[in-house]
């Protein structure tokens, strides 16, 4: 089923009018003798890097993932291509990373519950959702039929049963509500018994997210505009977490720390690493008495930030319908050419600063 789907999404893919190249790769066995094969590659719509058009082809999934001190380090996280951060109640920030590469993975999390806002964030890359319940305010659009979310339990906290909990497992080395977690293994079976197409959904998909640049974007086009941004400092936007990021001259990324530590994968180690970093201002509002928090994700007419290779921009961002790609432009009004590689996103609140240096 699985290949059928992919072959499927493959053909509908190449009509589109993907990039591809065909290249000859070196397959080598144990005797060490090499076998020439065909590999069709094809841009990856999260970074712009090269991958084999079979990975293009997957859904990615997005999953809910603490920030909780207690809960670090997260495994899989280093495979976000594109990771958000976003308050929530309690003054905390979560996190909802968009993986693509999550085939191979034995060991995804651990899992936190989804609230209502980050739905619009997830859909425009038409993944699999997994997450550990929610809250009441999501139960309309959870259950709608395009959804595919995994669940490990009811679904909108109060209801609506634990789609697909037979994905999720739970470790002995940290206590409840930190110790659940998925596996490719789990999402592929619990997808097939529930219909979730495993490869790309044409009717949902979309194209063409970001807009990258060819070469490299050292922001100098914008003169004086481009400010200096080597150190981008989130504690007034994240409180509890102190989120910040520093730039590496050496390779030209952004190393994220989290608790006033690097962020790190625990499945390997691997630091959390940016070539892209925005900063998204957002309007906001407290919905109730327990603290639940409303983001307005359609808009036409919030600001932020763009950050690259040690510089910083001013940017403005669009996004008008759950499908459809949230839109960045610079103050001329053209699209920013982002740099090849991984982008972290901060759903910041209006009013809350973003300091940089």
């Amino acid at each position: 089923m699985i290949r059928r789907n992919l072959r499927k999404a493959g053909k509908q893919l190449l009509a589109m009018g993907l990039l591809t190249v065909t290249v000859i790769a070196g397959a080598m066995n144990q005797t060490v003798t090499a076998q020439a094969e065909e590999v069709q590659l094809i841009r990856s719509v999260y970074t712009n890097e090269w991958v084999t058009q079979q990975q293009a082809l997957f859904r990615p999934i997005a999953v809910m993932m603490p920030t909780d001190k207690k809960a670090q380090p997260s495994y899989g996280i280093s495979h976000a291509k594109v990771l958000y951060e976003i308050m929530e109640e309690g003054g905390i920030s979560r996190q909802l990373a968009i993986i693509d590469d999550w085939q191979n993975l034995t060991k995804i999390g651990n899992i936190r519950s989804c609230r209502a806002y980050y739905i619009p964030v997830a859909t425009e890359w038409d993944p699999i959702l997994i997450h550990f319940g929610g809250v009441v305010y999501m139960k309309d659009r959870i259950t709608a039929p395009d959804i595919n979310n995994l669940s490990g339990s009811a679904q909108y906290g109060v209801g609506g049963g634990a789609v697909g909990s037979s994905a999720f497992y739970r470790t002995t080395d940290r206590k409840a509500p930190h110790n659940a977690y998925t596996s490719a293994a789990g999402i592929v079976k619990a997808s097939q018994s529930l219909g979730y197409s495993i490869g790309l959904r044409p009717e949902y998909y979309n194209v063409k997210h970001f807009t990258f640049a060819e070469g490299v974007n050292t922001l100098e086009q914008y003169g004086t505009a481009a400010a200096t941004a080597n150190a981008i400092d989130l504690s007034q936007v994240f409180r509890y977490t102190k989120s910040s990021l520093v730039y590496n001259p050496a390779d030209g990324l952004y190393y994220k720390s989290i608790h006033g530590e690097l962020q790190t994968d625990g499945e390997n180690g691997v630091p959390l690493t940016f070539a892209n970093v925005i900063v998204q201002n957002t309007k906001w509002c407290q919905l109730d008495q327990n603290g639940y928090l409303y983001f307005q994700m359609h808009d036409t007419t919030e600001d932020g930030y763009y950050f690259t290779k040690g510089k910083a921009i001013h940017i403005t961002w669009q996004k008008t319908s759950d499908y459809e790609p949230t839109r960045y432009y610079d103050d001329f009004g053209n699209e920013i050419q982002l740099n090849e590689g991984k982008t972290y996103i901060a759903i910041a609140q209006s009013g809350k600063q973003v300091v940089f240096y």
